[in-house]
């Protein structure tokens, strides 16, 4: 017992020895079990987020509308009711959410639900969206290059000199985008009534509006602030067509149609046979009327009603596109029109569709001032004929 108590300066029994070797090594086993015990924890807690990541990530998307467009249709609505802005401006700008950005001259652009289903309305009207080529661009212009010249070739002997040919000219064609607006107008009240669609009817009188703006333009529109229409173009005999300007063939009879119709057979061939395979009419429906009654000389029309149930009527093995805009038959009028409109007219456009509130210019009512920007013109003239009638 001496032994094992008694310690004198540096001398310590082996027992005491053993001992505080012991208790150091029970102290290390539990700090390296609550190291491990705190690294297992962090471990699950890794586990748990990426699965919870790894399934939100799985799973589908109910709609793009619901993860994307639902957010910026809130706010927009908001807007248009009270003029609230703050859910706009706090969308995040990435992605489709860019577009709730304000530009310069103020006003959002609107939800892509209503802006769809305007641009839809205005493709379905009688315009010449139909058939004409359609772009959109972020400029304020469109340029189109067209090669409307031949390169030249010659025939070389194995002994002779090769000759030089003649190079092809490009010509630019530059149509600038117009800004087409409407201003309809609300009362305060119908627009705090919640089972009013402010959206629905916004959109359905933006594109009522745009929609007639845009078909005369396309027709008839004189360049001046707003397209130029394919109508607007200088008129030569196609005997004596020039680029720059738009072939026509006379119907022989002033105000009226030849009296066996070969005019408008005339006016189909006078079109280049590359171009024909597109090709299409455009008349307004009282020329079509009359159109309707043209017969051959076996009596039957020219007209002919399709074969296949829902075939459109055509009109020898053509579409028929009736754009109001277009004249009706009278003296020396160019009535009728025939050619590739996707090659030959060109419609230009932003994709964006802006809305500004203005509660203050026609109280009670609320002013919603939308503006697109659009702009077209012809961009291949040898593509498009005209019937005039008139002796010559």
């Amino acid at each position: 017992m001496t032994e094992m108590t008694s310690r004198t300066g540096e001398d310590v029994s082996p027992v005491v020895q053993v001992g505080d070797a012991l208790a150091g090594l029970v102290c290390d086993i539990k700090g390296l079990r609550a190291e491990l015990q705190e690294k297992l924890h962090k471990q699950e807690e890794r586990m748990t987020h990426f699965d919870r990541t790894t399934a939100r990530a799985a799973r589908p998307a109910l709609s793009t509308e619901a993860s994307v467009e639902v957010p910026h249709a809130k706010a927009f609505n908001a807007y248009l009711r009270s003029g609230d802005d703050d859910a706009l401006r706090g969308l995040p700008v990435e992605g489709k959410s860019m577009s709730t950005a304000v530009n310069s001259d103020g006003g959002y652009l609107v939800d892509p639900i209503t802006s769809d289903s305007v641009m839809s309305v205005l493709s379905s009207t009688a315009s010449l969206r139909a058939i004409a080529n359609v772009v959109q661009v972020e400029a304020t212009s469109y340029d189109v290059l067209v090669d409307h010249t031949e390169a030249g070739s010659g025939w070389a002997t194995e002994s002779g000199a090769v000759v030089e040919t003649g190079t092809p000219s490009i010509d630019r064609i530059s149509i600038p985008l117009y800004e087409l607006n409407a201003l309809p107008k609300a009362s305060q009240r119908l627009l705090d009534d919640s089972a009013f669609d402010v959206e629905g009817w916004l959109a359905g009188r933006i594109a009522e509006t745009f929609a007639r703006a845009e078909a005369a333009a396309f027709v008839s529109g004189d360049g001046n602030d707003k397209p130029m229409g394919f109508l607007s173009h200088s008129a030569v005999a196609d005997n004596a067509w020039s680029w720059g300007n738009l072939g026509y063939v006379a119907t022989g009879v002033d105000g009226a149609f030849d009296a066996d119709g070969d005019a408008i057979i005339d006016l189909v061939y006078a079109l280049g046979a590359q171009y024909r395979a597109n090709g299409s009419f455009v008349m307004n429906s009282k020329t079509a009327g009359t159109v309707r009654k043209l017969k051959d000389n076996d009596g039957r029309h020219l007209w002919a009603d399709g074969l296949a149930a829902g075939e459109p009527a055509r009109l020898l093995g053509y579409p028929v596109m009736i754009a109001e805009d277009m004249p009706d038959i009278s003296s020396g009028t160019f009535a009728i029109a025939f050619g590739d409109f996707g090659a030959g007219y060109t419609i230009a456009e932003r994709p964006d569709l802006r809305v500004l509130r203005d509660p203050f210019s026609a109280k009670p009512h609320v002013l919603f001032y939308a503006t697109k920007r659009v702009g077209g013109d012809v961009s291949d003239f040898a593509a498009i004929k005209l019937l005039k009638f008139a002796a010559s």
